[in-house]
C-alpha cells in the first residue's frame, strides 16, 4: 500500500504513538450499551496470495481454492477485489464458498467507478447495483467501505453530503477520506463527522506512518473499521499493534459493538504473522476467542 508510506529507515524518527480519542468519540461511546458479545474481525485484504502456499495454505493449493482455505485462518477480509469489478455472479460464488463458516465477514470496497471515476456524481445507478450485488453475501456481509481518492478535497463536501444522504439507512458503510483538509481544517472535520454520525455511516481509521492525520480516532457509529499498514514486521509494527489492542479494549468496554481490523504489509508474505500477533493481543487483553492463523511446519 503506497498511500502514506515512508522509507523504513525513517520510522525511528517518527512519532507513531496512537493519538487520544477525539472528544466526540468518547461522548458517543458513553451512549452505547455494552453488548453481550462484541463482534471483532481480523483479517487481510486479499485471499489470493500465492506466497501463503506452504505457509498457511497447504502445498499444492490451487488458486480457485484459496478462499476456502483463507476462512480456516481468518474471520474477516477487507475485500479489495470489488474495487475493480462488482459482478453479482462473482459475489454469489464467494458466498457459496464460505457457506457453513461459523462467523465470517466480507467487507467489500466500493467500486472505483463510483468513488474514483464518477467521484460520487451521478452514481446512483451504479450504487444501487453495487449494494444489491453485495447484499447477495447475506449473513457474510460485514461493512462495505467507500474509499475516496487522495485528491477528493473538502471543496467537494456537497457532493459527499448528497451521496451520503442517498445511501439507504440500513446500508452498512464506512467512509475513508484521504485529502488532508478533511482532518486538518477543524470546521470541515466537525461538519463531515457530524454528517456521518447523523446518517449512521462509520469512519475508516487508516494507520499509516506517513499520514498521521488520517489516524483521526473519530467514531461516528457503533462500528470501528481500522486499516493497519505495517513495515514488514519492523519493531514499530508490534508497538503500534499493542497500542491498538489497548485502545480497542477501552472501546469494547465502553460499549462498542463491532470492530474490523485489517492488516496490510508491503510484502504480503508477512500479513498472516501480523494478523496472528494482533489476534493474540486482542484475545489476551479483551478476553476474546478469535481464531489465529495456523502455520504449517517448515519443510525439513
Amino acid at each position: 500500500m503506497k498511500f502514506g508510506k515512508v522509507a523504513t529507515d525513517e520510522l525511528d524518527g517518527l512519532n507513531l504513538d496512537l493519538p487520544p480519542d477525539a472528544p466526540e468519540t468518547t461522548a458517543l461511546l458513553s451512549t452505547f450499551e455494552k453488548p453481550d458479545k462484541p463482534q471483532v474481525y481480523v483479517g487481510c485484504a486479499k485471499w489470493g496470495r500465492k506466497e501463503w502456499v506452504g505457509q498457511i495454505y497447504p502445498k499444492g493449493t490451487k488458486d480457485k481454492d484459496f478462499l476456502q482455505h483463507y476462512i480456516n485462518h481468518f474471520n474477516g477480509i477487507e475485500l479489495n477485489a470489488t474495487f475493480y469489478g462488482m459482478k453479482r455472479s462473482s459475489v454469489e460464488s464467494w458466498a457459496e464458498k464460505v457457506d457453513g463458516a461459523e462467523d465470517f465477514k466480507f467487507c467489500p470496497k466500493f467500486s472505483q467507478r463510483i468513488s474514483h471515476h464518477k467521484r460520487l456524481n451521478d452514481a446512483e445507478e451504479l450504487t444501487d447495483y453495487y449494494l444489491d450485488a453485495m447484499g447477495s453475501l447475506g449473513q457474510y456481509l460485514g461493512s462495505c467501505f467507500l474509499q475516496m481518492p487522495e485528491n477528493f478535497a473538502a471543496k467537494r463536501f456537497e457532493n459527499l453530503q448528497n451521496y451520503i444522504e442517498y445511501l439507504p439507512n440500513d446500508a452498512p458503510v464506512n467512509l475513508e477520506l484521504r485529502h488532508t483538509e478533511w482532518f486538518t481544517d477543524e470546521s470541515v472535520a466537525n461538519e463531515t463527522f457530524a454528517l456521518l454520525q447523523e446518517n449512521n455511516i462509520g469512519t475508516v481509521i487508516t494507520d499509516v506512518a506517513g499520514r498521521r492525520d488520517c489516524l483521526h480516532q473519530r467514531l461516528t457509529n457503533n462500528t470501528a473499521f481500522i486499516r493497519f499498514n505495517g513495515y514488514d514486521l519492523h519493531e514499530s509494527d508490534y508497538k503500534r499493534l499493542d497500542d491498538w489492542a489497548d485502545r480497542i479494549k477501552i472501546w469494547l468496554e465502553s460499549g462498542l459493538k463491532t470492530v474490523y481490523f485489517f492488516v496490510h504489509q508491503e510484502d504480503e508474505t508477512h500479513s498472516p504473522l501480523t494478523a496472528e500477533y494482533m489476534v493474540k493481543q486482542l484475545n489476551a487483553k479483551c478476553n476474546l476467542n478469535l481464531k489465529a492463523p495456523g502455520f504449517l511446519p517448515p519443510e525439513e
